[in-house]
């Protein structure tokens, strides 16, 4: 019977199954190479295009050398120590920095780290002139070290790096930015499960010997960028000022003590069946967001909501759909939640135009003075659209608030990203492993008009200038870009 059985099998028509062959990217690599690249055996650090990038360098008009040696650019390369950390809340803590925020345009601190903290603060703290790395995780994200950021406290999972000529610390930033200089920078990671990048790794990485002055004239693009993003960073703290003062606002910490009954060891509070809006979880209904409430009503001339239609004309929350990735050019920019801060957001994918035309055109494309709002994971993460964004996409887990008009659309977002509008979204939060809020939610977050309608303009305004400038920030970085493929990579 069994034998029968496999005849059958055997005659009984097969299925003709068609497989394309794959691309597989290869190389070869001569031992000498190996030896050259501390005898690693690791694929990535032999990548085609690392290869490639490598070749670009060396072979460019100019010459290379490494980024750190004694015939290097750069003076000094480290990390702090490591330590652990004692975390706290903000009144009682030092604002602590992640490196997933360096590369944010202007990062506020979420953690703090008690003073009780077994470490040297004033190592922690960014210095000028210097040029930061992440180094575990996400490694080869760029930064410097701007006013907005000087003095701050980062983790030490941040290279710190100066250089023996000030002029030297623009150009080494945009190599390291490019494509040709951060590829071959990614190819210097190790570790099996969190990729990880050491300084002496910088002594693998070549650099083009550009003449000085080409280095100088990139060196002052990102300088002028840099001054830009710091001057927008002031315009957006003076419009939160007088949003402060025009409604008479207490700091968010006072509110947060003031609803916290202190004399009982477990928190508690009452709401009235009237006022439960269908909402039977405890965050919906926390004191500090009447109390918010309360001061806004008392000092506004009016509090609407976000979905009023002198304040938004359409709130947008794309549904979920499965991505198709294509090589740039072939697609628009697709970003995520976590590129949100960002200016230039690193690690862009392309979203297919092909797949997914209809999609983007209708709940995917973003425009300018848009205002985004995370609503997946990390909810209320805020900022206006710039200019630089137009046309780009983003994904399902951010809602697009589309202002009614121009003379609203920076207000919109001043408030929004304040502390006390950050509550305000929080407490739609709903979900029991991820948060989450929805378009409907965000249609009913409080918002004030305020009494002084001149002050209002000035707070948009405001807040379209600091966009503006970010804009131009953004323009001076991609010229910099730009003189460097021109007139040192690819030059003949």
């Amino acid at each position: 019977m069994v034998d029968n059985l496999a005849r059958k099998l055997d005659n009984a028509p097969k299925a003709e199954i068609e497989i394309s062959e794959a691309p597989v990217k290869w190389c070869s690599v001569s031992l000498a190479e190996m030896v050259e690249r501390g005898k690693r055996l690791e694929a990535s650090v032999f990548d085609v295009e690392a290869k490639q990038a490598h070749d670009l360098v060396k072979d460019n008009k100019y010459g290379c050398s490494v980024l750190l040696g004694d015939e290097g650019i750069i003076d000094t390369a480290y990390y702090p120590g490591r330590f652990k950390r004692i975390y706290c809340d903000r009144g009682n803590g030092v604002p602590f920095y992640l490196p997933s925020q360096m590369t944010d345009i202007y990062p506020k601190a979420d953690k703090y780290i008690s003073k009780l903290t077994k470490c040297d603060i004033d190592e922690l703290k960014l210095k000028e002139k210097t040029l930061l790395l992440t180094r575990s995780g996400t490694i080869g994200s760029i930064s410097l070290v701007s006013k907005t950021i000087l003095g701050t406290v980062f983790s030490d999972d941040v290279i710190r790096v100066t250089f023996k000529n000030d002029y030297d610390l623009g150009y080494a930033y945009t190599y390291l930015k490019s494509k040709v200089g951060n590829t071959i920078l990614q190819t210097n990671g190790y570790g099996s499960v969190i990729t990880h990048l050491e300084p002496e790794h910088l002594s693998e990485t070549p650099i083009p010997n550009a003449p000085i002055e080409i280095r100088k004239k990139i060196h002052n693009l990102i300088m002028k960028s840099y001054s830009l993003r710091d001057e927008s960073n002031a315009l957006i703290d003076q419009a939160q000022a007088l949003l402060v003062k025009e409604l008479n606002l207490p700091p968010i910490s006072e509110i947060e003590i003031d609803t916290l009954d202190k004399s009982k060891s477990v928190q508690t509070f009452n709401v009235k069946l009237s006022e439960m809006a269908g909402r039977a979880d405890a965050s919906y209904h926390v004191p500090i967001v009447d109390a918010i409430v309360d001061i806004l009503k008392k000092n506004a001339a009016e509090v609407t909501t976000v979905g009023d239609e002198r304040i938004s004309s359409d709130i947008i929350l794309p549904g979920r759909f499965k991505r198709v990735y294509v090589e740039e050019g072939y697609g628009r920019v697709f970003i995520g939640g976590k590129q949100l801060y960002e200016l230039d957001p690193s690690n862009k994918k392309y979203l297919s135009l092909v797949h997914h035309g209809d999609r983007i055109a209708k709940q995917l494309e973003l425009h300018e003075n848009m205002t985004l709002i995370t609503c997946s994971g990390t909810i209320g993460k805020v900022t206006l659209v710039g200019k630089q964004w137009e046309n780009w996409t983003a994904n399902q887990h951010i809602i697009r608030v589309v202002p009614a008009n121009n003379d609203v659309a920076g207000y919109i977002s001043i408030f929004l990203s304040s502390d006390y509008g950050y509550e305000l979204i929080k407490r739609f939060t709903y979900g029991s492993v991820v948060d989450e809020i929805d378009d409907n939610h965000v249609r009913q977050i409080q918002i004030p008009i305020l009494k002084n309608q001149d002050i209002q303009k000035q707070i948009n305004d405001l807040a379209l200038q600091a966009n503006e400038k970010r804009y131009q920030a953004y323009l001076l970085e991609q010229e910099a870009l730009k003189v460097l493929d021109e007139e040192v990579i690819y030059t003949e």
